[in-house]
């Protein structure tokens, strides 16, 4: 079976391309903007025209689609989400190869959920940001195109690989820091949030199954179970050997969280000092300074209610429902998620 994988350089795209090339049945060839592609080709500007005539000349009987932006503002989601996703249906369209298409979608594409609840495929999806919005788009461009084609919608990826900016790889890097400072006290923001981790060494094994199978629509790949974040870096401090204590800077609604002040929402990073300014806590995300903008100490029984600060706009909570994936792919996760978060901190702990 021959292959061509788009993105084999992104996070989730490495990991699929070793799937891949470890089936002897296989053939892969990589498509991508770096110069280590088998074949260069930016999605974002280059025409449905000139993917076509590479399509022909390859012939391949799947595509697999890992490529994507996560970060950045509407325009240039759109252009690496959308638009690109586009262009590879339009090739595809016009190509005699008959390629199967395997597209990597996301849970940001569902928006909030109800606690408590495990999101099935047939739910409606309500994006609550940007990125969100530019994966559903692609995937409604997918599911539309006539081709035969699927769309994994893949829950919050963990494991080996995790980029350092996502909020476990921003925990695993708070944790080296205190740990190498000798600080015995963590202070943590945003930990409230619960999410479906999946290592993405599973979530390549999905990609895998996919390629092989004749199964189209929408199949979530997720645990199928919600960790709080908190939890996470509990368990984190476990495996990292951390035995400080971690003090959580916003906690349930209506419990009394430390003397912070009062939230607001401002970029990752921002820092300015002086009294009453604004600083980040130690995974990045803002918080005020505990000095009012006066010098005064503000009072936390009238804080006002700390926003979620998780990035991809789901709110405080998301479970996957897995059983499409366990009947129409043969999938199950594999891997548990502390053996995940131990590869996340191998990997926090030789930054030096």
């Amino acid at each position: 079976m021959r292959v061509l994988l788009i993105g084999a350089n992104g996070y989730i795209g490495r990991f699929v391309a070793d799937r891949l090339l470890a089936d002897p049945a296989v053939q892969l060839t990589a498509l991508g903007r770096g110069d280590d592609a088998d074949v260069r080709f930016d999605l974002a500007t280059g025409s449905p025209g000139a993917l076509t005539r590479f399509l022909d000349a390859v012939h391949p009987g799947v595509v697999v689609n890992c490529a994507g932006a996560t970060r950045g503002g509407a325009r240039e989601l759109t252009r690496h989400n959308t638009v690109a996703v586009a262009t590879v249906c339009e090739a595809l369209r016009r190509s005699g190869c008959g390629a199967r298409l395997v597209q990597v979608g996301c849970s940001a594409e569902y928006g909030p959920s109800q606690p408590g609840s495990s999101t099935a495929e047939d739910a409606v999806p309500r994006p609550g940001g940007p990125y969100g919005v530019s994966k559903l788009a692609a995937t409604e461009l997918v599911l539309g195109s006539g081709l035969d084609a699927v769309v994994l919608r893949v829950f919050s990826p963990a494991g080996p690989g995790t980029p350092a900016g996502s909020p476990l790889g921003r925990l695993a890097e708070a944790m080296r820091r205190a740990m190498q400072s000798g600080d015995g006290e963590l202070r943590l923001g945003g930990l409230g949030a619960q999410r479906d981790f999946i290592d993405v060494r599973d979530v390549a094994r999905a990609v895998h199954a996919a390629s092989l199978s004749a199964a189209q629509g929408v199949i979530n790949i997720g645990s199928g179970r919600a960790v709080r974040l908190r939890d996470a870096a509990a368990t984190l401090a476990r495996v990292a050997g951390y035995g400080g204590a971690l003090h959580e800077l916003d906690g349930p609604p209506g419990a009394l969280r430390p003397t912070i002040g009062h939230p607001r929402t401002e970029s990752v990073g921002h820092r300015v000092d002086g009294l009453g300014h604004h600083r980040t806590d130690a995974l990045g995300h803002h918080r005020p300074d505990p000095l009012g903008s006066r010098g005064e100490r503000t009072d936390p029984e009238h804080a006002a209610p700390a926003p979620h600060p998780y990035p991809d706009g789901c709110g405080s909570w998301q479970q996957a429902d897995v059983r499409t994936a366990r009947d129409r792919l043969g999938w199950r996760p594999r891997i548990a998620l502390e053996e995940s978060l131990a590869d996340i901190w191998m990997e926090a702990a030789c930054r030096i």
